[in-house]
């Protein structure tokens, strides 16, 4: 039986004196896109970032992939590269967007054929093929974004973590995007997304986990059998 990708027990976290997240048991199943909804202040953000091995939870336990998550740093360090988090305002570097999307790639050591053709891929996924020698802050928003998104797809990493990516995209754009999304899951890639777009998440989603008082309400499986 394979395992879940994540598994939750018992976590909590508290910020300047209030729970942010309470989840008795929450699992999170691999080749799966799953997003995750909820209000203002529900710990959306919160428990994306815990699954991105940013946080650690105050009390309670994580698994990744059925092995149990340790605070030491090297053991986060290995998760860390398992996974892409993309925030909804993603910060770049100074210079150009080839440097900006092949970062992550050099920070691991790729040489300079294998970042250039991964750049290339990404930018061509996210619709900035030609962008490479671009300036990466005279980016419009929603080119900031599709930057952040095509430096996390470069990694091509075994989970993807989005929050909330693509509320300044345009909407040209923006059914080519949710296809990359949706895609992922059968290329091996688990996806996490956070969004508020009703519309969208009903497009994508194969499971719905809704946040509210950072606790998982009953959730919603979707696809051939929803």
């Amino acid at each position: 039986m394979t395992a879940p990708l994540y598994e939750l027990r018992g976590v909590t976290k508290d910020f300047e004196g209030r729970r942010v997240l309470d989840i008795d048991r929450l699992t999170l199943d691999p080749g799966c896109l799953t997003v995750v909804q909820g209000p203002n202040g529900a710990g959306k953000t919160t428990l994306l970032r815990l699954l991105a091995f940013l946080l650690a939870p105050d009390s309670g336990r994580l698994w990744f992939e059925g092995v149990p998550v340790e605070r030491g740093l090297n053991h986060l360090t290995a998760l860390r590269r398992r996974v892409s988090f993309v925030a909804q305002d993603s910060y770049l570097f100074n210079g150009t967007v080839e440097k900006n999307v092949a970062y992550g790639l050099a920070v691991r050591g790729a040489d300079r054929r294998q970042r250039t053709a991964a750049v290339r891929r990404a930018l061509e996924a996210v619709g900035l093929a030609g962008f490479e020698r671009r300036k990466a802050r005279r980016l419009s928003r929603g080119e900031s974004q599709r930057t952040a998104l095509a430096r996390a797809l470069a990694l091509d990493p075994e989970v993807l973590l989005l929050d909330e990516p693509f509320t300044a995209v345009d909407r040209a754009h923006l059914p080519h995007l949710e296809q990359v999304i949706a895609e992922l899951p059968a290329q091996g890639c688990g996806v996490v997304l956070v969004t508020h777009d009703q519309a969208q998440a009903q497009r994508l989603a194969q499971r719905m986990v809704n946040l509210d008082q950072g606790r998982p309400a009953a959730d919603q499986a979707y696809g051939d059998d929803g």
